[in-house]
């Protein structure tokens, strides 16, 4: 299966999936078509609400690309790769429309602030996180603004130094990563859709300023997250990091 990202509307719904089968991995066209696609749902008038999926009853994200990170050797391209990450946040932060998430299994690294991104996230009761950035000599400096504005710092920090450590969803959800855990694929499905359908039946202007009101004193982000892209770009150069890579 080759990589993708597709939408398609049902009823005042847009259904946005993407796929890779090494774990739903996301390269850096990935992040450009996800990009892409919700700023298209978001500006078409027959949509409401968007609902975002990975394929598969597996890994919900494995995170960045470790087949590309391989081939990044120039600063100016592993620069580029993270801020695709940055951009898609940044296009989340923006949205007026409200995207629920559905999150089938595990999550690991920018996975992780993909999840944090999404204004609703309901998932399955073994989608497990890990952030495990620092276990290969980076870190979680460009998703870690969406994640600390939904977790809270602390929940933050230990997350991101127990890097090789998973945490169930049932701590996801009492972190307030997950807003609802459900016992089965069929229940993840069927949740969705029925939060779907009750924000379809919601007032537009509301949830768009209400939307605006749950991102306030994010507009630093424009610039904060594309600053920080260069950190990780620098770190995944370094020869101690390159050799973790190599690994996988």
């Amino acid at each position: 299966m080759e990589p993708f990202v597709r939408h398609h509307i049902k009823g005042n719904c847009g259904i946005l999936e993407f796929g890779n089968i090494s774990g739903n991995s996301l390269t850096s066209n990935m992040l450009k078509e996800l990009s892409q696609n919700l700023k298209s749902l978001d500006s078409s008038k027959l949509v409401k609400v968007i609902i975002l999926k990975s394929s598969g009853l597996k890994a919900f994200s494995g995170g960045a690309s470790f087949n590309e990170l391989k081939t990044l050797k120039s600063l100016d391209k592993a620069k580029d790769f993270f801020i695709g990450f940055a951009n898609l946040l940044n296009v989340f932060r923006t949205l007026k429309k409200f995207v629920i998430l559905q999150v089938q299994g595990r999550v690991v690294g920018g996975g992780i602030g993909i999840v944090a991104a999404c204004d609703y996230t309901i998932a399955y009761e073994k989608a497990e996180i890990k952030l495990s950035e620092l276990s290969i000599g980076l870190g979680p400096f460009v998703i870690e603004p969406a994640i600390s504005r939904k977790i809270g710092s602390a929940a933050f920090a230990q997350l991101s130094l127990e890097a090789e450590n998973w945490k169930t969803a049932k701590w996801a959800k009492r972190k307030g990563l997950y807003n609802s855990v459900v016992n089965s694929h069929k229940e993840l499905e069927i949740s969705a859709g029925k939060l779907a359908e009750k924000f379809g039946n919601y007032s537009g202007d509301a949830m768009k300023k209400l939307r605006k009101l749950h991102w306030k004193n994010t507009e630093h982000w424009e610039e904060t997250l594309k600053s920080n892209a260069e950190i990780t770009a620098k770190l995944l150069l370094k020869d101690a990091t390159q050799s973790i890579i190599k690994k996988f």
